[in-house]
């Protein structure tokens, strides 16, 4: 991982690829805010209707997948563990163990702005498990709880 300033409370998109290996279509967060080293953070993705994924899912009534915004949720995960703890990531990547109690409640759609609320719940290195609730404006849009890994690169 190249050396990140420590200490920030905002990392932007530039950083936040530093630490993981996801590039555009699949990188899903763009900034990472409010950084609470062992406790939270927020990470923001704006949905705009050119992402890809929209030419599919669905073309007359974009939404986006349920299953990406739980990738937003990890990859959320992944930055503000990776960062806050100063995990060497070189070689290696984290990888979803489970995923419990996903709940979708209102749709994504183009336009929005998605804030997720990630929390570590449990830490036990290489294991950590999260929760995180996802928002755009004041209305909760999506909840899981899930755990991942941090393993040697596949």
């Amino acid at each position: 991982m190249t050396q990140l300033e420590p200490g920030k409370s905002v990392l932007e998109v530039d950083e936040i690829m530093q630490i993981l290996p996801h590039r555009y279509p699949i990188l899903l967060i763009d900034r990472l805010v409010d950084i609470k080293p062992g406790e939270s953070a927020v990470a923001i993705k704006n949905i705009s209707y050119s992402d890809q994924i929209f030419q599919g899912h669905f073309p007359q009534k974009p939404v986006m997948p349920g299953v990406l915004i739980i990738e937003a949720m990890a990859q959320a995960a992944a930055a503000y563990t990776s960062y806050t703890e100063g995990l060497e990531t070189d070689g290696k990547v984290v990888l979803f163990m489970g995923v419990d109690k996903a709940r979708f409640r209102k749709p994504v759609i183009p336009g929005d702005q998605l804030r997720i609320h990630v929390k570590t719940v449990h830490r036990r290195p290489p294991v950590w498990r999260f929760q995180s609730t996802a928002y755009v404006e004041e209305k909760r849009v999506a909840d899981a709880q899930y755990s991942a890994m941090l393993a040697q690169g596949i």
